[in-house]
């Protein structure tokens, strides 16, 4: 047997809006009025009995009379993505003639004269918190998209720049012309000394008298080899310099 029509008024009729932030108690209202000629009893139940306080939860409404309901609903970690899917249900039944206790209402009823009235929560952001959320979702696509995007991109060449100019390379010439040059004219200057000692007997002797002519030929040899290892020394550390600028 079908339950009997809703004779309670309800306001609002289907859906109960919370409006955040959830980050403190948040209170809707509901209204019940009872346009009949007789009083009626009625209770309200959840399906998240801990999530929610209600204000009064039941009681009787006189004929022609309304109440209001407190809806409270307690501080939580709310998520948009989640679908909640909390309900409540007014149910009401007429009060026999000559029955003043609500106790006595509830366990006199028969089981198909009590009605009731569904209603499903609904959840909504302040604008300002809604439009952060939003940005904040969009920033986190546009980061994924754009990790994807590098990761799936060509890498960048890693060829490596040897730094070895055109100055560099002169440089280094001029130094090594410049080292050739000196040992030239040391080797002319040489060459020349001992022309003029062989034209010239008498500074020959002079010559032969201060340094015996095996001993500056020793020596000449060795200025020789001292500035051929002078230049040999610098064009090493020149090389070490550029070798530095090319790593």
């Amino acid at each position: 047997m079908a339950r009997p029509e809703q004779v309670l008024l309800l306001e609002p009729q289907r859906e109960l809006t919370f409006r955040g932030p959830f980050t403190d108690v948040v209170t809707t209202r509901l209204k019940l009025s009872n346009p009949t000629d007789r009083n009626v009893c009625f209770k309200i139940k959840t399906t998240a009995a801990r999530m929610y306080t209600v204000r009064p939860n039941s009681g009787i409404i006189n004929a022609g009379t309304s109440t209001n309901v407190s809806l409270m609903l307690q501080p939580f970690d709310y998520d948009p993505a989640e679908k909640i899917q909390h309900k409540f249900m007014v149910k009401s039944i007429v009060v026999p003639p000559g029955v003043t206790s609500m106790a006595g209402v509830w366990e006199k009823a028969k089981p198909d004269k009590p009605m009731d009235s569904k209603l499903r929560c609904v959840f909504e952001l302040p604008v300002e918190k809604k439009k952060t959320h939003n940005i904040m979702e969009s920033n986190k696509m546009t980061t994924t998209s754009g990790q994807l995007k590098s990761e799936t991109s060509t890498p960048p060449s890693t060829k490596k720049s040897t730094g070895y100019t055109l100055d560099n390379e002169e440089v280094m010439l001029r130094c090594v012309e410049e080292c050739k040059e000196v040992l030239q004219m040391e080797a002319q200057r040489l060459r020349e000394e001992k022309k003029a000692i062989r034209e010239d007997p008498g500074l020959k002797k002079s010559t032969a008298n201060v340094v015996p002519s095996g001993l500056m030929v020793k020596e000449e040899g060795q200025h020789v080899v001292t500035l051929f290892l002078i230049m040999l020394f610098f064009v090493f550390m020149l090389g070490i310099v550029v070798g530095k600028v090319v790593m």
